[in-house]
């Protein structure tokens, strides 16, 4: 499916307005000049222009070449370097001069590490909390190929959030998600729930991709099971001609039908639309939930 709809082109570029205002230069320019990347643009995010306008960026630690192969994801795919030291605080300083309340935080996939960039999770978790207190913060993972000690010592760094995407349905894993497991992604979640009952679990699920509506209510119930309390479902856009094609777009519609699907199912919040992403109003769903969770 080539053609956009027009929605979205529209969505699209008032979000890049945004990156023609002073103010998002100057937020490029403060990640520049700390040398830090962002999701927003190695993930080639809809949402940058807006949220660079804001003063707001998602941090990518541990560089920007992942070391898996995934068909719809745009983050380059090479040998990584070795990680930056000085990362974490600089992350941790910029996220205070710029005041940040609630700071979302991801990596590539680091399978060449021994504990896949947990160490570096914890640090910049740590200097988050230490460098701006009261802010909240949500380390979104890897899945550490399954290694339980590099759950524990990121959950040790006391996230508000833990955050693992699922990212797509069980059947499309083989073709879509290389290195991946669907079962081991679940897993993750269920293992942070259990080590740290009192840290709330998040996932993410694009939609488009070709998933099934049987096979799309079994991975939110699959979710819900294991114990993940916030949800976040979005449109797949494929990155370039050379990455896995959209499917099927999905109307503003059906995104309120699978959210009100979704909190049926148990979680305690949701956010689902379009251009939804996994950092997306991130504070916002976790103050939703929040009085659910001292029920």
């Amino acid at each position: 499916m080539s053609q956009f709809p027009k929605w979205i082109v529209d969505e699209v570029r008032r979000s890049k307005a945004g990156l023609r205002g002073s103010a998002a230069a100057g937020t490029a320019a403060e990640l520049a000049a700390l040398s830090l990347h962002t999701v927003c643009d190695e993930a080639r995010c809809p949402n940058k222009g807006r949220c660079f306008a804001r003063g707001e960026a998602t941090f990518l630690i541990l560089g920007d070449i992942c070391t898996r192969r995934c068909g719809f994801c745009a983050v380059k795919k090479a040998a990584p370097l070795p990680p930056d030291g000085g990362e974490p605080r600089r992350i941790a300083g910029l996220a205070g001069k710029w005041g940040l309340k609630y700071v979302v935080f991801t990596s590539p996939t680091r399978d060449d590490l021994p504990d896949g960039g947990a160490a570096h999770f914890a640090e910049t978790n740590r200097l988050l909390k230490e460098l701006s207190p009261g802010i909240k913060t949500e380390p979104l993972i890897p899945d550490f190929q399954g290694d339980i000690k590099a759950l524990e010592t990121v959950l040790g760094s006391d996230p508000d959030v833990l955050g693992h995407n699922l990212e797509m349905v069980s059947r499309l894993y083989a073709g879509a998600r290389a290195g991946a497991d669907y079962q081991r992604s679940l897993r993750v979640i269920a293992n942070s729930k259990k080590l740290r009952p009192d840290i709330l679990t998040k996932s993410g699920i694009m939609l488009g991709l070709g998933e099934k509506p049987e096979e799309l209510d079994k991975a939110l119930g699959d979710l819900a099971a294991h114990g993940c309390d916030l949800l976040t479902l979005g449109q797949y856009l494929s990155p370039s001609t050379e990455h896995r094609p959209v499917e099927k777009y999905y109307t503003e519609e059906e995104f309120a039908y699978w959210e009100k699907k979704a909190r049926a199912a148990g979680f305690k919040a949701v956010l689902s639309g379009p251009l939804v992403r996994s950092s997306f109003k991130a504070g916002s769903l976790y103050a939703e939930a929040l009085p659910l969770t001292d029920e």
